[in-house]
């Protein structure tokens, strides 16, 4: 897909223009720039957001051919489609308000206070799944202004969530949503989430407690107080002998393990799971090989499920949260989009417990 912003009238000093965050090749923040290029229009279907906030995800430190494997148009194994054009605006997470409309959108959205599926799905329905994500195969919301199709725009007007915490949901949140459903955590299960620290980790601790789980949380010991502060129940230190000490927490085992780590976590864990337990895997920070005995598997019933962030029903379900307010991603901290360097330099030095998020407008 090729990038939306388009530049009618390139010489013309009277075209509207907009600073944007754009990388120019396979790379990181070293192949990113801070430009002024033409202000998108919305085509028939869309609509053009003022973008009041933008979270920052690992995946910004690397496009998705570095991240996932992509191999000239080859699809990579997690799915996602390429090549990806270049320059691209980066950004997977929007928040922000409708300021224009396309042909066959009603223009009662204009003026809407609105948060981004990031998703473009594979096909029609509540079972599609992602397949080209904004900001990765579409320019994205590292801009002061995003383009995107009118059915990705999902109206926030009354929540009580500020503009950051919104731009917090979509990419982080919404793969969380997507593990907690597909693991099927119900109030009163006891869980445990891995990388409890992570932008993930912490959405997933959130979003059990609101179901009604009880989180075990495993993490760095220098983190704990902030994955305590998102509700966790139990700490466990991952330096440590963390399955054994979730054996004692546990002692007849959990019904779920939310995990982002993999590696030689899943061998260690899965004997810890209940009869009928399940394994909900999003992310290989330990290791994309794993070693495990299938009878373990079989003989108690257990369950393997790969995640890769979220369908419809998970995003809608993740706003209905957003808009009474029953779930408030922390900030760890915002930033100007003109700082978008020094964001990304944060975000990789993984210091922080909570979002970071670059505020276009210039908002607090």
């Amino acid at each position: 897909m090729t990038s939306q912003i388009s530049v009618p009238g390139r010489d013309a000093p009277d075209t509207p223009r907009m600073t944007a965050a754009r990388i120019h090749a396979h790379g990181g923040p070293e192949v990113l720039t801070v430009d002024r290029v033409p202000v998108p229009e919305p085509a028939a279907g869309h609509v053009r957001v003022r973008v009041t906030a933008a979270a920052l995800n690992n995946t910004d430190l690397w496009t998705r051919e570095g991240a996932y494997g992509i191999r000239g148009d080859h699809p990579s194994p997690a799915g996602w489609i390429g090549p990806i054009d270049f320059p691209r605006v980066q950004g997977g997470d929007a928040a922000g308000v409708v300021d224009a409309v396309g042909e066959a959108v009603h223009d009662s959205l204009i003026g809407a206070r609105v948060v981004v599926d990031p998703a473009t799905y594979d096909g029609p329905g509540d079972h599609a799944l992602p397949a080209r994500i904004l900001g990765s195969e579409y320019d994205g919301a590292y801009a002061e202004y995003v383009v995107v199709a009118a059915d990705a725009v999902h109206r926030v007007d009354s929540s009580p969530l500020d503009d950051a915490q919104l731009a917090a949901l979509p990419i982080a949140y919404g793969t969380a949503m997507g593990m907690i459903e597909r693991g099927g955590i119900a109030s009163g299960d006891t869980i445990v989430v891995t990388g409890a620290s992570g932008g993930v980790g912490i959405a997933l601790v959130q979003l059990g407690v609101a179901r009604g789980a009880e989180v075990i949380a495993i993490c760095s010991a220098g983190k704990a107080d902030g994955v305590r502060d998102a509700g966790a129940t139990h700490i466990v230190d991952r330096a440590g002998d963390a399955w054994a000490h979730v054996g004692r927490i546990a002692p007849d085992g959990v019904a779920a393990v939310l995990d982002v780590v993999a590696g030689t976590n899943v061998r260690a864990g899965v004997p810890h799971l209940r009869p009928g337990g399940r394994w909900v895997v999003a992310g290989a920070l330990g290791g994309h090989d794993i070693d495990i005995d299938v009878r373990t598997l079989y003989l108690r019933n257990l369950s393997i499920v790969g995640s890769t962030m979220h369908t419809r029903p998970h995003f809608r379900a993740l706003i209905d949260l957003a808009r009474n307010g029953a779930v408030r991603p922390l900030i760890a901290q915002t930033f100007p989009l003109t700082e978008v360097h020094r964001a990304q330099e944060e975000l990789g030095s993984r210091r922080h417990v909570g979002k970071l998020v670059l505020l276009p407008g210039g908002g607090a």
